[in-house]
């Protein structure tokens, strides 16, 4: 079962980098894109990562992820020629088909968990999902292929580097709980924290969440580091119950997401493909209901994990 399971993920990250490539080629396509090399060849490698990557030598991998770095670090990638909406066909299509758009939307949720719970798991029930999703949208719409992929290439320029966020900051999560940075904050906290002070073991674990998911843009990514070198030793070790305290932890280090731009699906995503001028502005709407919630944590934390 693992092997088919490798075998579907294998099928829809070549499926993803292929989408890749093809927007790589109409970039290249556009005489007039200001950038046109450094932006077709960043979405070329992005392309053979997510389609080669398990088939090429991993230090390949790197340099082509540190390439596409480089890339973005001098803004060589923008966004190109699209296709662009037909705004009265859109306003015909909509009065047409009226709430049923949002059919696709729900059926891919239900369809992602109700595979959850079978053999295949999560993460092949949201690949498929998208696919049934996708097919079902095509036949309430009576879309053509062409327009899938043309509205695929919106999005993917629409999006631009940050739709690779996720995966980096969950790489880095990695690297940084292989590297020990866990057992550096432990330390570092020891002497801040009183020992046997369960208000302040919460306060650091609830905010060490918080600041973490900033950085990482990830509360599963911050989670790891931050149970080890603060939760265990500062909230579960003064008795606190591990169940109560984790759960605690994970929803405050997502009140750190709505406050960072690194949480590129929830911040920097909307500002894209909403074409928002202010690059902040999901971001200062949020912050007053995550620091509410913040504050709501660590007394929930402190009363209910002791």
């Amino acid at each position: 079962m693992e092997a088919i399971i490798n075998n579907i993920l294998e099928f829809f990250y070549i499926l993803i980098g292929l989408l890749s490539i093809m927007t790589a080629v109409r970039v290249f396509k556009g005489a007039t894109h200001p950038t046109r090399l450094g932006t077709a060849t960043f979405w070329l490698l992005l392309g053979i990562v997510f389609a080669f990557g398990n088939f090429i030598p991993y230090i390949i991998d790197g340099i082509i992820i540190i390439c596409m770095g480089v890339l973005t670090f001098f803004k060589q990638v923008r966004i190109g020629k699209i296709v662009d909406v037909d705004e009265q066909k859109a306003e015909q299509a909509a009065e047409r088909i009226g709430s049923k758009i949002f059919i696709p939307c729900i059926s891919l949720a239900v369809i992602a968990v109700a595979i959850s719970y079978t053999p295949l798991g999560g993460q092949v029930g949201i690949g498929i999902a998208s696919v049934l999703a996708l097919i079902l949208a095509m036949v309430l719409t009576s879309a053509k292929p062409k327009t899938v992929l043309d509205d695929s290439d919106r999005m993917f320029q629409q999006v631009g580097t940050a739709g690779i966020l996720p995966q980096l900051l969950a790489a880095l999560g990695v690297i940084f709980n292989a590297a020990g940075v866990g057992e550096v904050i432990s330390h570092g906290i020891s002497g801040v924290v009183p020992e046997g002070n369960r208000l302040i073991g919460v306060i650091a674990y609830c905010l060490g969440m918080v600041l973490f998911t900033m950085i990482m843009g990830n509360g599963f990514a911050a989670f790891t580091v931050i149970t080890a070198g603060i939760g265990v030793p500062f909230v579960i070790a003064q008795g606190g119950d591990p169940v109560v305290a984790g759960a605690l932890a994970m929803t405050a280090g997502f009140c750190g997401t709505l406050l960072t731009p690194m949480a590129a699906n929830f911040n920097a995503l909307p500002v894209a493909l909403l074409e928002m001028k202010n690059s902040n502005a999901v971001i200062k709407t949020q912050a007053p209901i995550a620091v509410l919630l913040i504050v709501i944590h660590i007394g929930l934390m402190y009363f209910w994990a002791f």
